[in-house]
């Protein structure tokens, strides 16, 4: 039997006219839950419906979507409409949705509910406790796997902000039962590295499925006792684990981690060069300040110098000099005036000088004038007081 050779193309092509001939496939009703749950700008919506034992890939277009009365998001569970067929350009077939009908919410995403209720009573979530993340760590440890897309990120956008920056990768698995284990043992080991100042722990985006290891209770204990900063980059932006509630900072994806923790050299530098001029003009500011103060001292200084004191007293005392000896010579010339006028009063009245004219004065002999005949006859001897001189004479009446 003869079988002609296909191309891709022809292959993808059968395979589809195969499935969109098929009356079951075109006419499908299938309950599941949804995870990876993406709202495209289009509005067409992407998303998986799963259960315990398997996962179909699905697409809702934007007429379909605005009839929705509900908003799809991962761990809900749904009844879903539409058809199976196949992607072309992919090979792969998913179901195209005509209606999404509300069921309930998923086994696991109730389960993240419960722990993260529960962790959160706890005080696990409370901002009080989170510690800083350092803004120039030394070294950072990243605990995620060292093949995944999650790694080269963060080495890209490290390297990118600062080329000096120093990475310790814990390789560890994240997706499994025993990534939890691995995850926990990594950050005791980093914990125990004196100059590790900041911890990240990453992986790729994924199904409630793919990232529900990030999800462990015994991991979201061994988080919140870290010692040092962990940041979590798990997943993509919508996507939430409970150690993004637990840990010191949230990032939304790996990238994201890195863009917190390692401080950008360009930044830093220019940050350095802001600090340096902003130094730099205080200390001229107040060089300046201080020098004008100084200056106004010096100024206030000379006008209340101690010798500005001197001079001016000994200028004062100059002028009560000279204010002294013009009241002393004008005293002097009124005493001399005065005693002038008293010499010339003096001298006219002075009984001594009508000897002058040939007078002369009688005394007694204790030199007492006698001034009348009464007294004289009292008397044995005089004085009698001449210009010239004076003599002693003895009394004497006519008749004796």
């Amino acid at each position: 039997m003869y079988i002609k050779v296909l191309t891709v193309s022809a292959l993808n092509n059968y395979i589809k006219k195969v499935m969109d001939n098929d009356y079951i496939l075109n006419n499908v009703r299938v309950k599941g839950e949804i995870s990876n749950f993406k709202i495209h700008n289009s509005g067409h919506i992407y998303f998986s419906l799963k259960d315990e034992f398997g996962k179909i890939n699905g697409v809702m277009f934007r007429t379909q979507v605005e009839n929705l009365k509900f908003i799809p998001e991962n761990g809900m569970d749904v009844e879903v409409t539409g058809r199976v067929s196949l992607y072309l350009k992919e090979g792969s077939y998913q179901l195209y949705c005509d209606k999404m009908e509300q069921i309930g919410i998923g086994d696991l995403y109730v389960a993240f509910l419960n722990l993260k209720e529960k962790l959160e009573k706890e005080g696990l979530f409370d901002e009080s406790r989170k510690k800083p993340i350092p803004l120039y760590p030394r070294r950072i440890g990243v605990i995620t796997s060292p093949t995944g897309a999650a790694i080269r990120d963060i080495i890209n956008v490290s390297k990118r902000r600062n080329k000096n920056c120093n990475i310790l990768i814990y390789p560890s698995l994240v997706q499994g039962k025993e990534a939890s284990k691995e995850i926990i043992k990594g950050i005791e080991y980093l914990n125990s590295i004196e100059d590790i100042d900041t911890i990240i722990i990453a992986r790729g985006g994924g199904s409630i499925e793919e990232l529900w290891s990030f999800n462990d209770e015994e991991l979201a204990y061994a988080v919140y006792n870290s010692k040092k900063p962990i940041i979590s980059g798990v997943g993509h932006e919508t996507d939430f684990t409970i150690i993004d509630f637990v840990s010191d900072r949230r990032a939304p994806t790996p990238s994201a981690a890195a863009e917190i923790a390692v401080p950008s050299l360009v930044e830093v530098e220019e940050r350095i060069g802001v600090l340096r001029s902003l130094l730099q003009n205080n200390i001229y500011n107040t060089i300046n300040n201080k020098s004008n103060t100084l200056e106004r001292l010096k100024n206030r200084l000379r006008l209340i110098s101690p010798i500005n004191e001197i001079v001016n007293s000994y200028n004062y005392i100059d002028n009560l000099k000279n204010r002294l000896s013009h009241h002393m010579k004008l005293n002097l010339e009124l005493k001399k005036e005065q005693l002038s006028k008293n010499y010339a009063l003096l001298a006219a009245y002075n009984p001594l000088n009508i000897l002058n004219k040939g007078y002369s004065i009688i005394q007694d002999k204790e030199d007492n004038v006698i001034s009348s005949i009464e007294v004289l006859k009292k008397q044995e001897k005089l004085k009698i007081l001449l210009k010239d001189g004076k003599i002693e004479a003895k009394v004497t009446f006519e008749g004796e």
